[in-house]
């Protein structure tokens, strides 16, 4: 239901803004509501994400502007990725390492 209600919340602000009622900023946190959650990223998911890509981990790292090290503990599950890892890890698995460059 909760979804639902902020569907037709974010119906009404886009109509708001398309009549110029809102500025753009408003808009944009209107937009960030509906943003979906992000998953937590497994060592066998970063694996397969970066096995998908046809890349070393330091070329992977690159892409993600993190250290090798950083990748392989996220492999070996001695860390976790967190914050905009988590998002540039959905971005690579939904649209590959072409998205990042």
């Amino acid at each position: 239901m909760a979804s639902r209600i902020l569907t037709n919340v974010h119906k009404s602000a886009v109509r708001l803004h398309e009549a110029r009622f809102m500025d753009d900023v408003t808009m944009r946190e209107f937009d960030a509501l509906r943003l979906p959650a992000l998953r937590s990223y497994g060592p066998e998911d970063v694996q397969r994400i970066r096995a998908a890509t046809k890349a070393s981990q330091s070329v992977f790292a690159a892409f993600l502007n993190v250290k090798k090290v950083t990748v392989a503990a996220w492999e070996q599950g001695t860390k976790k990725p967190s914050g905009p890892a988590v998002k540039l890890l959905d971005i690579v698995e939904r649209k590959g390492l072409e998205a990042l460059s």
